[in-house]
């Protein structure tokens, strides 16, 4: 087998995760090939490829360091289909959930064929303005915002070509299932769970206290065209690919062609089960102070 692996080498950490999995394809037989950011530890059992090489030629891909990198593991990994398996080196880790010193464990697993590939639905975003986005694609969120200038912003929302709604707002949050625990739900965006479609639309600080948040078919497709007093605003992509938007430019936001795969075990794959641990979702506090 032949293992991509991607690491955020800033993360304390990181080095020991990597000797981890070297000793454990050394022990094992199996090939480890890894992005370019990990030159400093190539080696005989350890070889140095391009992105390319890690995410196309590879059987799967493990991501290592917090979410953001996972998030950026996904669009890396982009059409290719090759599952993903995050590590978590020290954050919250909601989409990493695993631990370098279960890493052996879960490789172990995978050869034997103990684990499954959960599909999770992306989106796709055009512009059409002068900045082309080189990666168009979305695990969590794409978000249109006031960019640097904290001012109202307008945006019209039109879905399959009829006119929606027009927000004056922050800005609009427009997400997936699996992006419904991020930055939408702290906006006060509904919860899905992940293994459903859907397109999630949730305003930031709406100047209304008749605009709520709304859930639109997988299969719609929906445009924005942001108007502003600055003639400003930003795009966002999962928080990490941004580009800035002018009057004219018209967002196309849509389901991605393709899904992302996420690799997960039996007993530690429930939804709720993570909502409860990490966000502590439906805990009702103790008058002891603890938990029961």
């Amino acid at each position: 087998m032949r293992i991509g692996v991607i690491s955020n080498i800033k993360r304390e950490g990181s080095d020991d995760a990597i000797r981890i999995i070297l000793d454990w394809a050394r022990s094992t037989g199996h090939e480890i090939v890894a992005s370019p950011d990990l030159e400093h530890m190539r080696s005989d059992e350890l070889d140095i490829g391009s992105l390319q090489q890690v995410t196309a030629d590879s059987d799967i891909v493990v991501s290592m360091g917090g979410d953001g990198t996972y998030l950026a593991s996904v669009r890396a990994v982009g059409a290719t289909g090759t599952p993903l398996l995050g590590i978590n080196l020290g954050s919250l880790g909601f989409l990493t959930q695993l631990t370098p010193e279960e890493l052996p464990a879960a490789l172990d697993a995978i050869t034997r064929g103990q684990y499954r590939v959960e599909e999770r639905m992306m989106l796709e975003v055009s512009t059409g303005g002068k900045h082309r986005l080189e990666s168009p694609y979305a695990l969590n969120d794409v978000v249109v915002d006031n960019g640097p200038i904290s001012r109202i912003i307008d945006i019209d929302l039109t879905v399959n070509g009829e006119p929606i709604v027009t927000y004056r707002a922050d800005g609009l949050i427009i997400s997936t299932p699996t992006g419904s625990t991020a930055y939408s739900l702290a906006c006060g965006g509904p919860i899905m769970n992940p293994s459903m479609d859907g397109i999630i639309c949730t305003p930031i600080s709406p100047f209304s206290l008749s605009v709520r948040p709304m859930i639109f078919a997988a299969s719609d497709v929906l445009q924005m065209r942001v108007r502003s007093e600055h003639e400003v605003a930003g795009l966002t992509l999962d928080g990490q690919v941004m580009a800035p938007l002018v009057d004219t430019d018209v967002i196309t936001v849509r389901r991605a062609s393709f899904r992302t795969r996420f690799i997960v075990f039996p007993g530690n794959s429930s939804f709720y089960k993570v909502l409860k641990k990490k966000l502590h979702w439906g805990i009702v506090p103790s008058a002891r102070g603890d938990e029961d």
